[in-house]
């Protein structure tokens, strides 16, 4: 039997038996896990070590090498929203809906774990501890399946947790890693129905797409990140530079950081070159139409690629519009469904942006950079969702989910 095959029946037989473990168990299993990510500390920035020497060695780009890298601040963040998801109520049995029907049936909606959850994903070992706690939180098992960029991490970081569990009454089992990083065995898990509930892919374009296409399993999908930023023509010029920064240089390799800036014509004619220069002196490679090159000669012409562009690197496509209409149509053609943002002054335009987007977060005069669990408030996230049936936006504990319906009766029967 394959290692997938047997990690998925480890799995489910870890998910029967999760469903009657109690909050407060799961909370002091959490508490161990964050415990012991802190007394593993170094051992893990040893580990990730391996996978940024072998990454340089490989050519990986300084960008995707920001995402592997677990320092001691990384590593403490983790544990500290470990705490903070250990405060949030756990949703497990929560009653959604009650019907009392006249016949003496007394029908409850409540909420329940999804069962075995697979997580597909890319580079950034924090999504390992991530997955893993709030799959726990919830009474699910869960998969994971790294890249083989960040696999000595992820290794280390599932040893980790399963450390923690061997002190507590909860099964290691509940917490797998696919240590196999081919092709061959990412295709296995496409098609693991018999064990999986759901398979959750996070990550770059490519990868997304390639979940979607071949799984066979139900798919939770969570986007790429061509976010934008509009620059209405009104909007406070001390604002929109500093949320443009913020957005674009603040963390540029992370999904919700902006890669396409629309600037409105007037606003550009009295303000563009001070924006411009201003990214510019931050390092940003501006990539823009036939108005943005001709005020900033040192910027590439855009092409139609570039439009659609997640860059995850300091490089921003700038485009100059005439109205909240082209920005919109723009943004609704070319983005990705995650997050996007207006800067203006005109509560009118900020209602007509919001509403008329079609984005899983829509912001005005504020940073894209906020499309995070752990900022909403989730302890943290197990992906950004840009797609609409079932969750949408940061994946937080209510999206692990499912619901079942408990009818109580005195042996009624149907006419």
């Amino acid at each position: 039997m394959s290692e997938v095959r047997i990690k998925g029946l480890k799995a489910k037989t870890a998910s029967y038996s999760l469903v009657n473990v109690t909050t407060d168990e799961k909370n002091k299993a959490l508490k161990k896990i964050s415990e012991q990510l802190l007394i593993d500390k170094e051992r893990i920035i040893i580990q990730n070590q391996k996978d940024l020497e072998e990454g340089r060695k490989k050519g990986i780009s300084e960008s995707i090498l920001d995402r592997i890298m677990l320092n001691e601040k990384r590593i403490e963040d983790m544990s500290n929203a470990i705490i903070q998801l250990i405060k949030l109520k756990d949703p497990i049995g929560e009653t959604l809906e009650v019907i009392n029907k006249e016949n003496g049936l007394n029908i409850y909606k409540n909420r329940v774990p999804i069962g075995v959850i697979g997580m597909i994903y890319e580079a950034r070992p924090n999504v390992t501890v991530d997955a893993a706690t709030l799959s726990l939180k919830t009474g699910n098992s869960v998969i994971l399946r790294g890249s083989s960029s960040a696999i000595h991490s992820n290794k280390i970081l599932v040893a980790t947790m399963h450390k923690a569990l061997e002190q507590t009454n909860i099964p290691q089992d509940a917490i797998l890693l696919i240590e196999d990083t081919s092709r061959e065995t990412a295709k296995d898990f496409f098609h693991l129905n018999e064990f999986l509930d759901v398979l959750i892919p996070r990550g770059g374009k490519n990868l997304i797409e390639t979940v979607i296409k071949e799984a066979t399993v139900p798919v939770i999908e969570t986007g790429a990140g061509n976010c934008h930023i509009y620059i209405d023509d009104n909007a406070n010029v001390d604002m929109a530079t500093n949320v443009v920064l913020n957005a674009k240089t603040q963390r540029p390799s992370v999904c919700n950081a902006v890669e396409t800036l629309l600037i409105h014509e007037r606003w550009f004619e009295n303000n563009g070159k001070q924006i411009l220069q201003q990214l510019d002196e931050h390092g940003v490679e501006i990539i823009g139409d036939e108005h943005v090159v001709k005020l900033h000669p040192n910027a590439k012409i855009a092409t139609e690629d570039d439009l659609y562009m997640e860059y995850l690197d300091l490089t921003i496509c700038i485009k100059i519009v005439k109205s909240l209409s082209e920005a919109i149509t723009h943004i609704n053609k070319f983005g990705t469904r995650h997050s996007e943002a207006i800067i203006t002054e005109n509560k009118d335009h900020a209602n007509s942006f919001l509403t008329n987007i079609d984005a899983a977060a829509v912001y005005h005069n504020a940073s894209t950079r906020f499309t995070d669990g752990f900022e909403f408030g989730y302890g943290a996230e197990i992906g950004i969702s840009t797609q609409k049936l079932h969750a949408r936006g940061p994946m937080g504990l209510n999206a692990l989910t499912s619901t079942k319906f408990f009818i109580y009766g005195t042996g009624q029967i149907r006419e």
